[in-house]
């Protein structure tokens, strides 16, 4: 009944279902990977929130370039920990981070670099702020001040982001889209850390305009429902092959073909 699986036709079915199912196959391995990628970041950032602060050094490569560069980025496993850093606030060069949604309002993060004793610094999101009552999105918003004198920082490692349309200088302060330490370093007239800090807590205390970006967590079950879908779709394409002979095999068969020789011998005679 099924040796018409062997001819040209079937064969290259078969081959075609099989590619298939390995590429669903290899798919869900992939998202299967990026769960686990996404699993071991969500896990640092818990890590982080539980931890004690350590000194930013321990985490981040200082810098070692000269005025606007950007030092090494932090080793995977230190994104996302929380350290310490005790510097001066640079008040001339603040950056309006532009497009940051916070209760569905969308404002301003502001970052400001902290200098420190050995003439480099570090990049500080202070948190966010809504914009100028009345006025749209893009207008600039009045900025609280920073302290001045010696300020230390706690915060979380935040690796660079990437992307972004540049950076502007508009009323003596910088302006982007993304907070991107390699484009903001370039305008800076010092060397920068390689990632930027999440301002948790600071002496002397920050003003209360802020408010604290939080960190949200990854989608690692989007991926793993991803994994579940592409292997289920393998074993589908599987089934629906060796269904779809059996079909075949039926009708090649033939609805009224005996099942087997009949037994003449014990038919009834006919009367002469």
């Amino acid at each position: 009944m099924y040796r018409f699986l062997l001819t040209p036709r079937w064969l290259g079915i078969l081959a075609l279902t099989l590619v298939a199912a390995a590429v669903m196959v290899l798919l869900g391995n992939w998202q299967l990977d990026r769960y686990r990628e996404r699993t071991a970041v969500n896990e640092r950032i818990d890590a982080g929130s539980r931890g004690a602060a350590t000194p930013l050094g321990d985490r981040v490569p200082a810098p070692t370039g000269g005025a606007g560069t950007a030092g090494p980025a932090p080793a995977e496993q230190d994104e996302w920990s929380r350290v310490t850093v005790t510097g001066r606030y640079d008040p001339t060069n603040v950056v309006l981070v532009r497009g940051r949604t916070v209760d569905r309002t969308v404002g301003f993060e502001v970052v400001v670099p902290l200098l420190l004793a050995d003439g480099t610094a570090v990049l500080v999101d202070q948190g966010w702020i809504p914009p100028v009552p009345g006025a749209g999105a893009m207008t600039p918003p009045r900025v609280p001040a920073l302290p001045a004198g010696e300020v230390t920082v706690v915060g979380r490692v935040h690796p660079t982001e990437t992307g972004g349309s540049g950076v502007q200088r508009r009323d003596g302060r910088l302006e982007t889209r993304r907070i991107t330490v390699g484009k903001l370093a370039a305008e800076l007239p010092y060397p920068v850390y390689g990632a930027y800090l999440l301002l948790d807590e600071q002496t002397p205390a920050q003003d209360p305009t802020f408010k604290a970006v939080s960190i949200g967590h990854t989608n690692n079950w989007q991926n793993l429902g991803y994994v579940v879908q592409w292997w289920i779709f393998a074993g589908m394409t599987l089934v629906g092959y060796a269904w779809v002979a059996r079909r075949e095999a039926h009708r090649a068969a033939g609805p009224d073909r005996p099942a087997g020789p009949v037994d003449r011998a014990a038919e009834p005679a006919t009367p002469v």
